[in-house]
């Protein structure tokens, strides 16, 4: 069994949402549920893939903090 491109995706995003919110990825993680799709029932999906805002976020800030 491998990971759909969608699961490998959400799971990005979970990594960017933790990253950003400068928190643990692991309850996201453990929020997620999988279900299994594909050709022959050989991939997995993430049906509640995180959610990630930027909202009040300025990208100036990013480069300050990426340059740190």
């Amino acid at each position: 069994m491998k990971l759909s491109s969608q699961a490998m995706g959400a799971l990005m995003l979970a990594l960017q949402k933790s990253l950003l919110e400068q928190s643990d990825i692991v309850p996201i993680l453990g929020q997620m549920d999988f279900e299994v799709s594909g050709p022959n029932q050989a991939e997995l999906i993430i049906t509640n893939p995180p959610v990630v805002s930027l909202e009040g976020i300025v990208l100036e800030d990013l480069a300050d903090s990426l340059e740190e």
